[in-house]
């Protein structure tokens, strides 16, 4: 007999704790874990088309917002997709087609895989003054329903970037970016001042209506920022040895030289 202050069993948990077999919890924890990326430290790119430039991803780690050095921001930007799509089917589609969705000019090469947790891709981005950056991000976490992009040393920002898809209030589906971020070092946190911020929030309502337009829609981004952390983080100020601007503007002065030297031997 047990009293109302006591916890009753029922039936069903009964049922689940008989079930929950060491083979049964080993199962679900293994599932579980195959949504996330194994973090070893330096990254490796996998197969990757050749046109695609890696100068600034082979031997970097990753780097979270607590790595960086500016402003902490928090960014939405969020589409109303209808009810004629689940958010499976949104993200099935997005990994599927995520290059496509992307501004002209800049470039995304995942791996011939597709979007899996622990894929590092290769980014060639278009930047003021004709310069070609390159970068990558490492696929931190993906399921059916979203997927979390983790950015390497020297990349623009230290960041979490996460793309997911879900039921509204009004019974519909929506899909969404959310970036928590700090710029990498003390350089691009002035690039973020003048003009850098917008640049950014252009890029993926950019990204956000092209794919509603994937699915037959037509509407308004909805864009939310939010500045989390005013504190910019000098401990971290270091980070500029690896800036991805500096030496993707290098590797491309240099051009000529390797072509020289390739063309000597």
């Amino acid at each position: 007999m047990t009293t109302d202050d006591e916890t009753r069993t029922t039936p069903e948990v009964e049922v689940v704790a008989a079930e929950a077999t060491p083979e049964v919890v080993e199962e679900i924890k293994s599932a579980r874990d195959a949504n996330w990326a194994k973090l070893t430290g330096a990254l490796t790119v996998g197969e990757v088309p050749p046109e695609a430039r890696n100068i600034n991803v082979t031997g970097r780690r990753q780097t979270s917002p607590m790595q960086g050095f500016g402003k902490m921001w928090q960014k939405t930007y969020r589409v109303s997709l209808g009810t004629e799509v689940t958010p499976q089917e949104v993200i099935s589609e997005w990994k599927a087609k995520f290059p496509t969705f992307w501004p002209e000019g800049n470039r995304f090469y995942g791996p011939l895989t597709g979007i899996a947790p622990g894929d590092v891709a290769l980014l060639n981005l278009t930047m003021p003054g004709r310069l070609k950056l390159s970068t990558g991000v490492l696929v931190l976490y993906a399921d059916e329903e979203s997927f979390t992009f983790m950015t390497p040393e020297g990349h623009m920002f230290a960041a979490f970037i996460t793309f997911s898809a879900y039921e509204d209030k009004n019974g519909g589906t929506s899909a969404q970016a959310q970036v928590l971020l700090r710029a990498n070092d003390p350089l691009f946190e002035i690039g973020l001042a003048v003009g850098g911020h917008r640049k950014e929030d252009k890029f993926w309502v950019h990204t956000l209506a092209a794919l509603a337009a994937n699915f037959g829609v037509t509407t308004e981004v909805e864009t939310q920022v939010v500045c989390v952390d005013k504190k910019r983080q000098w401990r971290n100020a270091r980070n500029l040895r690896y800036n991805s601007a500096i030496r993707s503007g290098i590797y491309m002065m240099t051009t000529p030289y390797r072509a020289m030297k390739r063309s000597g031997r």
